[in-house]
C-alpha cells in the first residue's frame, strides 16, 4: 500500500463552521417534556463530534478528503452556519435529493456524524452519555493483564532481509492455518501481517477504538460505488480475531458445485470432510457456549410460530474461559480469551515451530524471477514512533492470504494473476430489519451469533439466504439507521434498548470486482443487480419482517432510505412491499457485508480463475492463494470454517503430502 501522505493542514474557519452546523443539524437539541437523561437535549457538539469529524477528515485518503472539503465549502457558501435549524435540515435534504457525488458525500458525512455521536466514548470517562438511553453499559470490565505468547520480529534498522521456505502474506483464517500447518511440517515460514498483534490485554470493549485498531481501513467502509458497507479484519489473526465465531460447515450443494463446475477435486467427498473435521477439532467447536440473548430468543420464538427452522450455532470457544457477558463484545476483541481464532491456535503452532512473524508489515508486491516465486517486498512501520523499514523475504513459495479485498490488489501490483484477478468478488450482501419490542432486549449481552434460521439456504438452484442476528454496537446502529429528519432519527434511537436486529445474508450469484487506484490501493466495486440475488434479497426481507411480527414486535423499521416503518395493527403486506421496492443500492436499501470472497478464485480455466484447483497461480508457479478470495463462488455460510478447510487442503498441496494435526487439539 502506498505510504500515507503527511497530515494535511486543518480546516479553514468557514469549513469548520460548516462542520459544526452540520453536526448539530443531524443531532440537534430537541425540547421535549420528558427527558430525564438529557438525550433529546444533547447535541453532537455536546459530545465533541465536530472535533472528531475534523480529525477523521485529516486522515482520509486525499481524493475523499478533497471531495468532502468541497462539499463543506458549498455548505458554507449557502450559509448553513447562520441558518435556522429547519432551514439547515432542508438544505441537507435538498443536497441528498441531488443524487450523484453530492448526495453520496452528504450521506457519508451524515453517517459519520451519527456514528461518532452515538459510538464515541469520552476520553476521560470511557463512556458516551447517550448510552444510558440505549440501556448499553459500555465496557463492563477493564482489559486484563495478559502475556503475549507470540513475539513478532521487529526490524532493528532501515532494512531487513529474511530467508524462508514459505512467505505467508496475511494471518487470518487461511494464512494462519497454512502458516501453522507448514511450520509443523518442518518448513521455515515467515508470516507478514499488515495489522498489529493485539490480545486480551489490549481489548477495552470500546467500539470505535476497536475499529481503528483492528479493522480494514479503520472500520465500516463503503465500496467505491457506495452500494455496500464492508467490514473486514486487519490485525494478527485477521477476521478470526474480531468475527462472531459462527462455525458452519460448507454445504453439500456448494461443495458439489465447486467440484463439478470448477474442478476442485475431492471437495465433494471424504477428503474434504477430513479437512473440515481437523479444523473443527483444532478450534474446539462446540454448542456449549451459545447462550441466546433477547434478539435471538425473539428469532427462535418467531421461527417456532411460523414453523421455520431454528438452530443453536456452534462456536470456536474455550468452555473454560467463556463468559456470555464479555462475549457480547467479541467484535471488539474477546477480553475473556475464550475465542479460539488463529492467533491462539494455528499461528501459535507456527510460532512454537519456529516461524517468524512480522506485524505492521504491508506487502507491496510478490517477487518473481523467470516466472516463478522468489519472495515478497514489504514495508514495516511503527505508528507509535514513526519508524519504518524495508522488508524483503526471499522464499521459493509465497502464500497470498490477505483477504478478498487486499489479495487481488497485491497480485495486481505485482502484475500477476491473469485476466481473472480481482473479478468475481462475492460479498454475501445483507439487509437488516429492526424490530421494537415491549421489553428491553439486552442485545449487548451474549454472543452476537448464537441463533440461526437456515430454512431458506437453498431456495433456488443452490442459492438462498440465512437469517441471523448482529452484534449490538451503538455507533454502527446510529449510522445504519437512515436519516430522514433529526426528530425521527432521535425517536428511533430512543427505542434502541427495545430493539432486535434480524439480518438476511444472501448467497450471491452475481459478482463485483476489485481494482487498484493510481497509488495501488484496493478499490472494491459491487452492484446487486443479479436477478436471482434480487429475488433472494426480497425473499429475505419478507422472512425478516414476518419473523419480527410472529415474535411480537410492536414496530418494525427497515434500514433503507426513508426509514420505512410498520406499527402493529397496520397491514404487514403493504409494509413488506414498500421495503422490497427500495432499490438495492446506495440511496435505497442499506447493504452490509462482513464476508468478502472469490476475487482470486480457484478453478481449472485460467481465463476465468486466478489459481488452479489446489491454489497455485496459473501464471506463476510457487505463488499460492489461501484465503476466501480463492472461493470459486460464494459459500452461502459464514465462511471461516470453509476458508480453513480449503487452506489446509492447499497446505497439503504445497508440501506434496498428507499432514496430520499435532497431538494437542485445543488451545492452551
Amino acid at each position: 500500500m502506498p505510504s500515507p501522505s503527511a497530515t494535511p493542514p486543518g480546516l479553514e474557519d468557514l469549513q469548520r463552521a460548516a462542520v459544526r452546523a452540520l453536526c448539530d443539524t443531524v443531532v440537534p437539541r430537541i425540547d421535549v417534556a420528558d427527558d430525564p437523561d438529557g438525550f433529546w437535549a444533547r447535541t453532537a457538539s455536546d459530545v465533541g463530534v465536530p472535533e472528531l469529524v475534523e480529525q477523521s477528515l485529516e486522515v482520509m485518503p486525499d481524493d475523499q478528503r478533497a471531495g468532502l472539503l468541497a462539499l463543506l465549502d458549498g455548505l458554507g457558501a449557502q450559509g448553513i452556519a447562520h441558518a435556522s435549524g429547519r432551514s439547515r435540515e432542508q438544505l441537507v435534504r435538498n443536497m441528498t435529493m441531488l443524487g450523484g457525488d453530492v448526495a453520496a458525500g452528504i450521506n457519508g458525512l451524515t453517517s459519520l456524524i451519527l456514528f461518532l455521536a452515538y459510538g464515541a466514548p469520552d476520553p476521560s470517562t470511557g463512556t458516551n452519555p447517550n448510552w444510558e438511553r440505549f440501556g448499553y453499559p459500555g465496557p463492563i470490565s477493564r482489559a486484563p493483564a495478559a502475556d503475549k505468547p507470540i513475539v513478532p520480529l521487529v526490524p532493528e534498522g532501515g532494512e531487513l532481509t529474511l530467508e524462508a521456505d514459505v512467505c505467508v502474506v496475511g494471518s487470518g483464517a487461511g494464512g494462519g492455518v497454512i502458516a501453522g500447518t507448514l511450520a509443523q511440517q518442518g518448513r521455515h515460514v515467515v508470516v507478514l501481517e499488515a495489522g498489529a498483534y493485539l490480545n486480551e490485554a489490549d481489548f477495552d470493549m470500546l467500539e470505535i477504538p476497536a475499529y481503528q485498531r483492528m479493522y480494514w481501513r479503520g472500520g465500516p467502509s463503503p465500496t467505491a460505488d457506495m452500494n455496500v458497507t464492508l467490514q473486514a479484519g486487519s490485525t494478527l489473526g485477521g477476521g478470526t480475531t474480531i468475527n462472531w465465531t459462527n462455525c458452519l460447515r460448507t454445504t453439500p450443494w456448494v461443495r458439489a458445485q465447486w467440484a463439478g463446475d470448477h474442478g476442485l477435486e475431492g471437495v465433494d467427498g471424504a477428503e474434504f470432510d477430513r479437512h473440515l473435521d481437523a479444523v473443527w477439532q483444532r478450534l474446539s467447536v462446540n454448542d456449549a457456549c451459545s447462550d441466546l440473548n433477547g434478539p435471538q430468543e425473539r428469532m427462535r420464538g418467531g421461527a417456532q410460530r411460523l414453523g421455520l427452522s431454528f438452530a443453536t450455532v456452534t462456536r470456536n470457544a474455550d468452555r473454560e474461559r467463556y463468559d456470555p457477558a464479555s462475549a457480547a463484545y467479541m467484535g471488539f476483541g474477546d477480553q475473556s480469551g475464550s475465542k479460539l481464532g488463529t492467533a491462539k491456535t494455528y499461528l501459535q503452532d507456527a510460532a512454537d515451530a519456529g516461524a517468524q512473524i512480522v506485524t505492521q508489515c504491508w506487502a507491496e508486491r510478490v517477487l518473481t524471477e523467470h516466472g516463478r516465486a522468489v519472495g515478497v517486498e514489504a514495508t514495516w512501520s511503527d505508528p507509535q514512533t514513526g519508524r519504518s523499514a524495508r522488508v524483503t523475504v526471499r522464499a521459493s513459495q509465497v502464500l497470498v492470504a490477505c483477504g478478498a479485498l487486499e489479495s487481488p490488489a497485491l497480485l495486481l501490483r505485482s502484475s500477476l494473476g491473469g485476466p481473472a484477478v480481482g473479478e468475481h468478488l462475492r460479498l454475501h450482501p445483507c439487509t437488516a430489519l429492526f424490530g421494537i419490542y415491549e421489553e428491553d432486549q439486552r442485545a449487548w449481552w451474549g454472543p452476537p451469533h448464537s441463533g440461526l434460521c437456515n430454512e431458506f439456504a437453498d431456495v433456488e438452484d443452490g442459492y438462498g439466504f440465512l437469517i441471523e442476528s448482529a452484534q449490538y454496537a451503538p455507533g454502527l446502529t446510529g449510522s445504519a439507521v437512515a436519516f430522514t429528519t433529526a426528530r425521527e432519527h432521535k425517536e428511533l434511537m430512543s427505542k434502541v434498548r427495545f430493539g432486535a436486529t434480524f439480518i438476511g445474508l444472501v448467497r450471491d450469484h452475481g459478482q463485483g470486482r476489485v481494482t487498484v487506484d493510481h497509488a495501488g490501493a484496493a478499490v472494491p466495486w459491487y452492484a446487486l443487480d443479479d436477478e436471482l440475488d434480487a429475488r433472494n434479497t426480497r425473499r429475505a426481507i419478507d422472512v425478516q419482517a414476518r419473523l419480527h411480527d410472529a415474535a411480537g414486535a410492536r414496530e418494525i423499521y427497515a434500514l433503507a432510505a426513508g426509514l420505512p416503518r410498520w406499527r402493529r395493527g397496520e397491514p404487514l403486506e403493504g409494509f413488506i412491499a414498500r421495503v422490497q421496492a427500495a432499490p438495492l443500492r446506495a440511496g435505497g436499501q442499506k447493504l452490509f457485508s462482513a464476508h468478502q470472497m472469490g476475487s482470486c478464485r480457484m478453478g481449472s480455466d485460467p481465463a476465468t480463475s486466478v489459481a488452479g484447483p489446489w491454489g497455485e497461480l496459473h501464471d506463476a508457479p510457487g505463488v499460492w492463494i489461501g484465503d476466501a478470495s480463492a472461493f470459486p463462488t460464494s459459500s452461502g455460510t459464514n465462511p471461516m470454517i470453509t476458508i480453513m478447510a480449503l487452506a489446509r487442503r492447499t497446505a497439503e498441496a504445497m508440501v506434496g503430502a498428507r499432514v496430520d494435526e499435532p497431538a494437542q487439539a485445543t488451545a492452551a
